[in-house]
């Protein structure tokens, strides 16, 4: 039971993020969002730590100190934050530094928050919860100014004025100029 739940859970959140990701124009990352979760290596933690309500990563940490689904995942996904994490270059005694993401996987890890607000939230989600959630935990996040600042546009834009004014601006202004600037 729980190995076709997990399965639904996380295939209905491919599902936002797909649909997300088409409506601003990103298609190939929209079809290859988070295939690594199919993986047995994450499929079968997400099936053991399964509840629901809440990503499984997170109860495996609980349970045993840390996450090797989450360890797995986010070193093959561009749309975390986690990814982009590096030995500083100024820093040659092995200090790590978080490095600027490309635009494009900014845009989705937005589309990436925003559903996984839909699914954990549910009927309860409205266009501030992504920015809620990010809230809660962006002391934590080592992430790159440059990066950090995109997001937090797009989540208080998110919030402020909705889905479709926040992705018409990153389909018509951000992505365009990115592509300008970044043709291939």
């Amino acid at each position: 039971m729980k190995v076709w739940k997990h399965f639904k859970t996380i295939t209905y959140h491919k599902y936002l993020v797909m649909k997300g990701c088409f409506k601003v124009g990103l298609y190939k990352q929209g079809l290859l969002h988070d295939l690594s979760k199919y993986n047995p290596s994450e499929f079968g933690i997400g099936v053991k730590y399964y509840q629901g309500t809440r990503s499984p990563n997170a109860a495996e940490r609980e349970a045993i100190g840390y996450s090797s689904a989450w360890l797995h995942h986010k070193g093959r996904n561009r749309h975390h934050y986690e990814y982009w994490i590096d030995y500083g270059a100024k820093d040659i005694s092995g200090g790590v530094a978080p490095v600027p993401m490309p635009v494009k996987y900014i845009v989705e890890m937005l589309m990436d928050r925003i559903a996984a607000c839909k699914v954990y939230n549910g009927d309860k989600y409205t266009d501030s919860s992504p920015l809620e959630y990010y809230n809660m935990g962006k002391e934590k996040a080592p992430m790159h100014p440059q990066t950090r600042a995109l997001l937090e546009k797009l989540l208080y834009m998110l919030a402020d004025e909705g889905e479709e004014i926040t992705f018409s601006y990153i389909k018509k202004e951000l992505l365009h100029s990115f592509r300008q600037r970044n043709p291939s």
